[in-house]
């Protein structure tokens, strides 16, 4: 899979299908930001890219701010949308999140608070198209 590409998705077993592709190619150290207005699907695009891995309790972080999980690797699930500056993110360590390179991160929102993301990271930007299909945009940044 290469990190340079746009898809358009249909249907969400086409989504599930995406997502676990996309999780065949995660490796710890990964850093990846999912943006896209409220019902893109950026939850349910983790959610079945988790599965792949082995997890199945995941959940939005939206109130909690991160959510921890393990199964083949462990993963830092991230929500920015409720967060008013970069200091709440501070406040619960985020560099060390970061810089824990045995994980995988996923941030929801990341374009919120662009000023904290890593320069090496995959970005997929999910957007509604006027068919109500959805359009992944996948982009690496080195």
């Amino acid at each position: 899979m290469s990190f340079l590409f746009s898809q358009k998705i249909y249907s969400e077993d086409e989504t599930i299908a995406l997502a676990s592709k996309f999780s065949n190619e995660l490796k710890p150290g990964d850093v990846v930001i999912l943006n896209g207005n409220l019902g893109t699907g950026k939850t349910f695009f983790i959610k079945h890219a988790l599965k792949n891995l082995g997890i199945d309790n995941v959940s939005s972080p939206t109130f909690a701010i991160v959510n921890e999980y393990k199964g083949k690797f462990r993963i830092y699930h991230f929500d920015f949308y409720r967060l008013k500056n970069s200091a709440e993110l501070f406040d619960i360590g985020f560099n060390d999140y970061l810089n824990d390179d045995d994980s995988i991160t996923l941030i929801e929102w990341g374009n919120l608070i662009p000023s904290v993301l890593p320069r090496k990271r995959l970005e997929i930007n999910i957007n509604i198209e006027s068919d109500f299909s959805r359009k992944f945009i996948f982009e690496k940044y080195e």
